[in-house]
């Protein structure tokens, strides 16, 4: 109907048939608290602003954004993220203060500097849509600009924390969120995250969230490459983390916050993995003991597996195996498999212990997130 209604208007131009057209008018009223008054945002629910609608010829479905600026030129605007239907529009105070907020950050403000009296420029973008709400072509208009002379601005930012969780993606699993790695937050630790992980030469990402949702990072994320195997750490060509040599490494993140930045310094060091107490040789709690280093697989899907056990380990020791995260005590970084599942430690509690008896050996892969003793 909307499109039939397009092609009679234009085929018969009379004044019972009012032709649609492309606006050139479009006024975004001043409001009345605009001077005279301060606006305090963390004191409102809301802004509110009027307009007229665009001149198409006639009246019909519109939808209008907010775009804000600290400069009267809006040489440096930003859009709101709500849409509006109607020619009244309640801007959110929270939403307009933390966007303004994140503008005088980026422009060199400190939070420091807050609050701040300040002027905000508005202007509105409005665009002729089709029932289904989609925009139509040559039909959008920037309104004039209205301005708000005193505007109280607190700092309304919420602080920026690290990650409570990192995931792990690349050709091992598929590239597939639902297969991802989690990675091992170090206990004692609320920033530092590790994991055996098989990169190749089209490499890994990681993320916060089990999903494509923008915010992985690939190379370019990461603050800092260190560790053994630092060297080997590359471009994928596409902005993965790859190896020039495909293979196992213990990949460690430490995140930190600078400003508003999350950053990450990554360590890539040998996939080594290791037994410590009653079933070793030594039968101590000496930490990277000769002989007691697991086998790598050459593959992503493969098993590390155990030299054999020495010494039986009874339900009141039980085998216990590691990576060593530079730095921190054996026991930070250890796990155990309980019926076929692999079980890390993290931040909880001292885990059950798993009998074994001399002369089997310990079998983890960490892919798969699964293990034996046999």
């Amino acid at each position: 109907m909307f499109g039939a209604c397009i092609l009679t208007s234009c085929d018969d131009d009379n004044d019972s048939n009012p032709t649609l057209q492309s606006p050139t008018s479009f006024v975004l009223n001043t409001p009345a608290i605009a001077t005279g008054n301060t606006i305090d945002l963390a004191n409102s629910e809301s802004i509110t602003l009027t307009c007229s609608q665009p001149n198409y010829g006639f009246p019909i479905s519109t939808t209008y954004k907010v775009q804000v600026a600290t400069k009267s030129d809006m040489s440096d605007a930003t859009e709101l993220s709500s849409t509006y239907t109607s020619a009244k529009i309640d801007v959110d105070a929270a939403e307009l203060a933390s966007t303004l907020t994140d503008m005088y950050l980026n422009a060199g403000k400190t939070e420091a500097d807050f609050p701040m009296d300040v002027p905000v420029y508005f202007r509105l973008r409005a665009n002729m849509v089709t029932s289904d709400g989609t925009d139509v072509d040559g039909m959008e208009i920037l309104s004039n600009t209205v301005a708000l002379n005193k505007v109280h601005l607190l700092y309304s930012l919420p602080p920026v924390t690290v990650p409570s969780a990192l995931y792990l993606v690349g050709s091992f699993c598929g590239w597939d969120w639902g297969s991802s790695l989690s990675m091992v937050p170090v206990y004692g630790t609320d920033n530092v995250f590790w994991h055996l992980v098989y990169i190749d030469g089209s490499g890994i990402k990681f993320n916060t969230a089990t999903s494509w949702d923008g915010n992985e990072k690939g190379i370019a994320g990461l603050n800092s490459i260190t560790g053994d195997l630092a060297s080997e750490i590359q471009d994928s060509g596409d902005g993965n983390i790859a190896s020039s040599n495909p293979g196992w490494y213990l990949m460690i993140v430490t995140a930190s916050v600078a400003g508003r930045d999350v950053l990450y310094d990554v360590q890539f060091n040998k996939p080594e993995v290791w037994l410590i107490g009653t079933v070793t040789a030594l039968a101590d709690w000496s930490e990277l003991e000769d002989g007691m280093q697991f086998s790598v697989p050459s593959t992503a899907d493969g098993e590390f597996v155990s030299p054999a056990f020495v010494n039986n380990a009874a339900s009141d020791s039980g085998v216990r195996a590691y990576v060593k995260v530079p730095g921190y005590d054996w026991w930070k970084s250890e796990f155990m498999v309980f019926d076929g599942a692999l079980v890390y430690r993290g931040t909880g509690g001292d885990q059950d212990r798993v009998e074994g008896y001399a002369g089997q050996r310990l079998y983890i892969n960490f892919t798969s997130g699964t293990g034996s003793i046999k």
